[in-house]
């Protein structure tokens, strides 16, 4: 036991000399670590921690960002970015090389999501202030606009108590209670009416490129509202909801008169005198409304037929609507007008006038008509492309320029997609870029397309992955040569373009990969 005894020291000996070892060695490489900086954290680091995957609403685990997905571009929208990554999927057939999987495009969004407050006020914005503001108006706007609303709000109060009085003196009822009741179920139609003017007052800015098509449609609305109105008598229970339902579309249609009013007057002005112009055309209105009610006070006094009366009236009310809007001539080429200008170009080598341009505007088209492609600019990413594949292989066609033109299978449509650094000139050359792509693929699939019998639908005949690219590549010869002459030919006939009127949308590509 004696002999055991010191082998046992040397070994306890030994672990406590190791031990503070350990210590002293733990305190020095602390000390260390405490004294030097932070490292900073790896750019996929950041990434990771920053991103959001829009789809789940979530912070995006470590798995979602591993080997198999592959990030494609990334996306911009008014300063908020997101990045789409696609998945890899290993082909059997290419020698197990690395494809990308359809429909498997994923948006990520690379900041935290607003407030609710902040899209609240974002909301607000859109409706009670014009696109770009500050810097769209003048400094006087705000101090205007302040003035007129406090105008409104008095205006608005005293409107209560007059209704009320009127009511009261033509006597609805001499029952002190009758009277505030009818004035406020017709206050209540006129702020039903008041509500729709203020929400569709967010168009913005199509009021001043679309504003024929908007235009018409407001007319029709105000025939809507009428046809509403003249149910109440059918069903007079129904007096309040009818009436609120006829007070939004008359007053929808109220918006689209009173904002596109002066841009039609400034189209028939040639000098300094578009309130000269725009006075006389308002009297000439009124002088035919005072002898169009005229004319209808003559009539009802033979108790005609209401619903025949007030259908013959509507159709001529719907006929001059149409023929007054084809009638005005506008030098601005908007999307209707472009297509127009680019259609005839690439069929007969000109440019319309003015006048045949406008006369083939297309003014309305009815919600049961088929769908016909239609050429999209600036959309998001993910609708624009369904097939990661196809972004790869049309973005080094596109390499030199700052837009991208592709074909949507799904829908039918021709999208036109612009990186950051696009200029107008680049807008202006991608929607005509688009033109010629839509014009082609309407040309090659002309013959399947009429042995299937389905003249307005080109989605039955869907061009493969190599046929858009072939259909691509000859469209940017095409464009090559045929943007430079369509430009000057445009300038030639006195027409206007820029990318404002094109209405593109605000998605941006930026860091392609």
């Amino acid at each position: 036991m004696k002999l055991k005894q010191p082998s046992n020291s040397a070994s306890q000996t030994l672990t406590s000399s190791e031990t503070r070892l350990l210590v002293r060695e733990t305190f020095r490489i602390s000390a260390n670590l405490a004294s030097a900086p932070p490292p900073a954290p790896a750019a996929a680091d950041q990434e990771r921690i920053s991103l959001r995957d829009s789809n789940f609403g979530g912070l995006v685990e470590d798995q979602f960002l591993n080997s198999s997905l592959k990030l494609i571009c990334c996306e911009e929208i008014d300063g908020r970015r997101w990045q789409y990554f696609a998945d890899n999927e290993i082909s059997v057939r290419s020698g197990g090389s690395k494809q990308l999987k359809k429909n498997s495009i994923r948006a990520v969004s690379l900041q935290s999501p607003q407030a609710p407050i902040d899209e609240l006020l974002a909301f607000v914005r859109s409706y009670v202030v014009p696109e770009g503001f500050p810097d769209s108006v003048t400094p006087s706007y705000v101090p205007y606009m302040k003035w007129r609303a406090l105008k409104h709000f008095f205006g608005g109060a005293m409107g209560v108590f007059t209704t009320q009085t009127l009511l009261s003196s033509l006597g609805v009822s001499r029952n002190n209670v009758m009277p505030g009741a009818v004035a406020i179920n017709w206050i209540l139609k006129d702020g039903a009416g008041r509500v729709g003017k203020m929400l569709f007052a967010r168009q913005g800015k199509k009021f001043d490129y679309d504003l024929k098509q908007l235009r018409f449609a407001g007319d029709l609305l105000m025939e809507l509202g009428a046809g509403v109105e003249l149910a109440t008598a059918a069903v007079p229970h129904l007096f309040l909801p009818l009436a609120c339902a006829a007070n939004v579309a008359k007053n929808v249609g109220a918006v689209t008169s009173t904002s596109t009013r002066t841009p039609i007057y400034k189209a028939f002005a040639r000098g300094e005198n578009i309130g000269d112009v725009t006075s006389k055309g308002e009297c000439v209105g009124n002088i035919a409304d005072l002898l169009g009610t005229g004319l209808s006070i003559m009539i009802s006094k033979r108790n005609p037929s209401l619903f025949t009366t007030f259908a013959l009236l509507s159709c001529g009310y719907v006929m001059s609507s149409y023929q007054e809007v084809k009638s005005v001539v506008l030098h601005t080429l908007n999307r209707a007008r472009f297509k127009v200008a680019v259609e005839s170009f690439l069929n007969t080598g000109r440019v319309p006038s003015l006048q045949e341009g406008n006369s083939m505007e297309n003014i309305f088209s009815p919600p049961w008509q088929k769908h016909k492609p239609i050429v999209v600019l600036g959309p998001r990413f993910k609708d624009a492309f369904q097939d990661p594949n196809s972004f790869l292989a049309l973005e080094p066609i596109f390499e030199k320029e700052q837009y991208l033109v592709t074909y949507n299978p799904s829908k039918g449509d021709i999208c036109a997609l612009f990186k950051d650094q696009a200029k107008s000139d680049d807008i202006l050359k991608a929607a005509f870029h688009a033109h010629v792509l839509l014009h082609i693929i309407s040309s090659s699939n002309q013959n399947q397309r009429s042995s299937i019998k389905q003249e307005h639908d080109l989605s039955a005949a869907l061009p493969t992955l190599g046929d858009l690219q072939s259909h691509i590549a000859e469209s940017y010869k095409m464009v090559s040569a045929l943007y430079g002459p369509f430009k000057n030919k445009a300038k030639e006939q006195g027409w206007v373009m820029s990318d404002s009127l094109l209405n593109p949308g605000r998605a941006r590509l930026c860091g392609l990969v």
